[in-house]
């Protein structure tokens, strides 16, 4: 008979510590919970165990027997146990434990990037999220969080990115200015967008077609003077309605597919 793990179980309660960053930190792992973070996980081979809810056994069978054949332990957990690992009103029942996804800011640049989107310092999991799965849909090579910047492994911030957290490089690089030069150094032109940016996003096909990365500033300050200073281009977005600005999310999904509509221009010339 399979046992079925408790709330009390010492495993489940190691893992429900997995909520705060700096457990993450120390246990060098996170939780993905829900079928579309865990379906990504274990596409690209990056869980260590999997825990499924008793009574969510058949809904997630799927996933738990792709997980065996992958030579993944699978663990069932009573409800109790499930609501205490769970972050969302209603848990969905099924749960990855991952190693941390972090990667270095040299091997991205390392392997000449097309399109990078940079995050200063954000510090809401939920537009992270979105701006990884946005860049993911576009196809950049690498999502760059600089600074004082959420925990990309935050559970809002991986639901948000609908498994796009385990497909494309996400980078954190603690110092802004190393992180910038960095990339500069490497050849990336830098854009930050602009209400009075000197280049028309409608008429930036010629910087778009060569290796950039986008800066995104927070919800709350945008992006710092400084960083606006040190950008290559100011771009703006066209606005033809009566909204007066766009917010993070929306403004890099414009652009990052305006790069990508480039590119994919530029390779069929």
């Amino acid at each position: 008979m399979t046992e079925i793990l408790s709330e009390r179980s010492s495993r489940v309660v190691s893992y429900a510590k997995l909520h705060r960053a700096a457990e993450r930190r120390e246990q060098g792992r996170f939780l993905a919970e829900g079928s579309n973070a865990v379906t990504s996980a274990l596409a690209v081979d990056r869980v260590e165990s999997l825990l499924v809810a008793e009574e969510e056994q058949l809904r997630h069978r799927h996933l738990t027997e792709s997980a065996a054949s992958r030579g993944v332990p699978v663990h069932v957990i009573s409800a109790r146990a499930a609501s205490k690992l769970a972050e969302t009103s209603t848990p969905a029942g099924i749960f990855a434990i991952c190693p941390l996804l972090d990667v270095p800011l040299d091997a991205v640049l390392t392997d000449a990037p097309r399109l990078l989107a940079i995050a200063v310092e954000p510090r809401e999991p939920g537009n992270a999220g979105t701006l990884i799965r946005c860049a993911d849909a576009m196809g950049a090579d690498a999502v760059v969080l600089l600074g004082d910047a959420v925990d990309p492994h935050n559970g809002k911030c991986v639901r948000a990115s609908a498994g796009s957290v385990f497909t494309v490089p996400v980078v954190r690089e603690r110092s802004v200015d190393d992180g910038l030069g960095a990339v500069r150094r490497a050849g990336v032109v830098l854009l930050a967008t602009a209400a009075d940016g000197e280049v028309n996003l409608d008429h930036a096909a010629d910087v778009l077609s060569g290796r950039v990365a986008w800066l995104f500033g927070n919800e709350a300050h945008g992006l710092p003077d400084e960083v606006m200073r040190d950008a290559d281009h100011r771009v703006s977005i066209p606005i033809r309605g009566r909204a007066e600005s766009l917010n993070v999310a929306a403004a890099a999904a414009i652009c990052l597919y305006e790069s990508a509509r480039v590119h994919g221009a530029a390779g069929r010339v």
